[in-house]
């Protein structure tokens, strides 16, 4: 069953930060959440780790439709979106799918909410530059 929605691109990891920032930021969403793995790894483990942050994203309109419809909905929030240096230059960015992250709760209208926001971090991934998108499995 696929989980997340990917792409790779050829880009700096900061250029790549900086344009997924601005493609959810079309699409409607704000980064509220900014995790850098690689240097809390580096830091807390003293570890080195390949350049990894997760980005919290919330599109607040449809947070708010989604708590309206499930006070614990929020254990699911937010929508994640992960940057991750493959090689130099040699980018991906995948998000979580919220259709799939919400199959184990049977409500409709959450259903309905989870597909229209696949539908705008769908858009958000496609429109990064230079990539092929793909669709993992778990």
């Amino acid at each position: 069953m696929n989980y997340y929605i990917s792409k790779k691109i050829d880009a700096t990891f900061e250029q790549a930060i900086d344009e997924v920032r601005e493609a959810l930021g079309i699409q409607g969403f704000g980064v509220f959440s900014e995790t850098n793995i690689h240097e809390k790894l580096k830091e807390k483990l003293d570890v080195s780790f390949r350049k990894y942050t997760i980005l919290g994203a919330y599109n607040l309109a449809y947070a708010y439709k989604a708590l309206q419809n499930g006070d614990k909905i929020g254990t699911l929030l937010p929508c994640n979106v992960i940057v991750q240096e493959l090689k130099k230059n040699k980018i991906e960015v995948a998000a979580i799918d919220p259709v799939t992250s919400m199959l184990a709760i049977e409500n409709p209208k959450l259903a309905k909410i989870a597909g229209e926001i696949k539908v705008k971090l769908e858009r958000a991934i496609k429109s990064l530059h230079t990539g092929v998108e793909s669709f993992g499995l778990v």
